[in-house]
């Protein structure tokens, strides 16, 4: 007796239509038919691995499915839930980055920080300044002249000979005339010759954190300091009590 195969492969419409998920044939297609499996417009894993099955079940047993291509289905299927999986973790990651960079900007508010700028808030001049500026290379003089918010110079202080690094300096909080000055916004440049040109140095001053400006886009922390405005935290080169 002959065995005449009067089967032919089935389509995914035929094969959506055989199995236990119902799905409207004028809207049909893969997204319905997901729909109605998971409820929603996206492939699950649930959906995905009905799928299969239903596949296999209604597969032409003298001409079944390739098992590599059932294999390499369920490996895309897996390295996609891996990368979701993925995802999440970093997001979540991310999410406790944030909440760690929060609680510890809010520690900084009220200490007093060592930044790069040339602008300082003297609110007591009795108590006067330690500052220190960056010399690039071996200076045999250098100078910081100190000028109020008007641009009058109330003092020049002399860094004399000092080696590459940083380099401090004092400032008692008098003028050239040894009395003291009032309160306010001092400005400081120093500058030094080096290779025969005058050349301006860095300062760093000490100022107060007043708040602190969390980055929506990932970027570092900006501080908001007393007399200054925003110095990014990169700029802080010592945080202080």
């Amino acid at each position: 007796m002959s065995v005449t195969d009067t089967t032919s492969s089935l389509s995914l419409n035929d094969i959506l239509a055989n199995s236990s998920i119902k799905t409207n044939t004028t809207t049909g297609g893969l997204a319905a038919a997901t729909g109605a499996a998971t409820g929603s417009q996206s492939l699950g894993k649930d959906a995905f691995l009905k799928l299969l099955v239903t596949q296999l079940k209604n597969q032409d047993p003298l001409s079944p499915q390739d098992n590599g291509a059932f294999v390499a289905q369920l490996a895309q299927f897996s390295s996609l839930e891996g990368i979701t999986s993925l995802n999440t973790t970093v997001s979540s990651m991310a999410s406790n980055f944030s909440s760690s960079q929060a609680l510890q900007a809010s520690s900084l508010v009220g200490h007093s920080v060592i930044a790069q700028t040339n602008i300082a808030q003297i609110s007591d001049p009795t108590k006067g300044l330690t500052g220190s500026v960056t010399v690039p290379s071996s200076i045999a003089d250098g100078t910081v002249t100190i000028t109020d918010a008007s641009g009058k110079v109330v003092r020049t202080l002399d860094l004399g000979s000092q080696p590459a690094g940083s380099a401090s300096f004092k400032w008692d909080g008098n003028d050239s005339s040894g009395a003291v000055v009032p309160a306010g916004t001092y400005t400081f440049n120093a500058s030094a010759p080096i290779g025969g040109t005058a050349t301006a140095l860095a300062t760093y001053l000490p100022a107060t954190v007043n708040s602190v400006t969390l980055s929506q886009t990932g970027g570092e922390l900006t501080l908001n300091l007393a007399g200054l405005g925003p110095v990014g935290l990169s700029k802080v080169q010592t945080i202080g009590m």
